[in-house]
């Protein structure tokens, strides 16, 4: 019968169906034990009646709501977008909604959280920079959220759960690919230096480097992700700079950084990628291949790292630190 608000129920979709209401309500939940028989019998009532089920209501059922907040950064950085891209149709396919939070600061990032746990989410996955220990641990000790898992980045609190991209192993490739180039002075240029969750690509360059050529090399800064901070900092630093002394290669964190400063060393510079100075990047990004940039780089194993994170919500995995994904490095012509 349809409710005091003219909303057909679940007790209509029975009744038509022919079967009682909790099938009903099982052949709504990925995770029940139905028959495809009945499952097929409940949707075609369901679908004859326009009925959809009441997801907070169930949610009230089963303390599981199936949503997932993707709390995100750093929009200048074009990989967030692969990363959504990646992480929405995964956990879609998974059963799992998304509830996508901008958060620019420390301040969003603990303010959302809260938002987050009033939503009652299943997870909050956090993609970017603008969050630290003290925000972590004002969630965690709040229990604000059921799990707190830190993605593409490793996070040090014991009690988030972190899933990355083998940093080290990664850079031994790039490391290796650079030297055996024939590069011998490269510049690395890194993002900002977050200690609560970090990358660990800058410190193992500079380590193997020194191993490897037997010197440590050089490396640069920015506060964000961000091409115009890249370039910028390319254009300043390599100013009055005696092409004889310029750095042979620029190691970059990501691809965002790495096309900044392509842009610079051809715009401002006057100079040739590869031929004056070879870049690699991180990451992959859909731009990298254009014929602009031709970029070397490194791609993260992101549908793995994705499946993961449906594989924690349902309980499948315990480990708190999954950072043992490998993908590959993509050789173009800017290194």
């Amino acid at each position: 019968m349809k409710d005091q608000h003219g909303t057909i129920t679940a007790d209509d979709v029975a009744a038509l169906a022919g079967v009682s209401r909790w099938t009903v309500n099982r052949a709504f939940r990925k995770d029940a034990s139905i028959s495809a028989k009945s499952r097929e019998k409940v949707m075609k009532a369901a679908e004859e009646l326009s009925y959809v089920p009441d997801l907070l209501a169930t949610s009230l059922a089963t303390d599981r709501t199936n949503l997932v907040a993707l709390l995100v950064d750093d929009f200048a950085n074009p990989h967030k977008l692969v990363m959504m891209e990646r992480l929405t149709r995964i956990l879609r396919k998974g059963g799992y909604d998304t509830l996508l939070v901008n958060t620019s600061n420390e301040e969003d990032t603990s303010a959302a959280l809260l938002n987050a746990s009033q939503r009652r989410v299943d997870a909050a996955v956090l993609i970017g920079i603008s969050f630290n220990d003290q925000s972590l641990e004002t969630a965690l000790g709040a229990k604000r959220v059921k799990k707190l898992i830190v993605f593409a980045r490793m996070s040090e609190n014991d009690n988030t759960i972190s899933i990355c991209c083998d940093d080290r192993a990664a850079m031994a490739t790039l490391t290796q690919h650079v030297f055996s180039a024939g590069y011998r002075n490269p510049l690395f240029i890194a993002g900002p230096q977050t200690q609560s969750a970090h990358l660990q690509r800058k410190e193992t360059f500079l380590s193997l480097w020194r191993h490897t050529a037997g010197r440590r090399p050089e490396f640069a800064t920015v506060e964000r992700y961000d091409p115009k901070m890249a370039y910028d900092l390319v254009t300043e630093r390599f100013r009055d700079v005696p092409k004889s002394k310029l750095p042979d290669v620029l190691v970059c964190e990501n691809d965002a950084l790495a096309m900044g400063a392509i842009d610079a060393i051809r715009y401002e510079h006057g100079l040739r990628v590869p031929e004056d100075i070879a870049v690699t990047g991180f990451d992959d990004v859909p731009q990298a291949s254009s014929p602009h940039y031709k970029l070397t780089s490194y791609r993260q194993p992101l549908t793995d790292m994705a499946n993961a994170l449906v594989d924690i919500l349902e309980g499948k995995i315990r480990s708190k630190k999954l950072n043992a994904f490998v993908g590959n490095l993509v050789i173009r012509a800017s290194a």
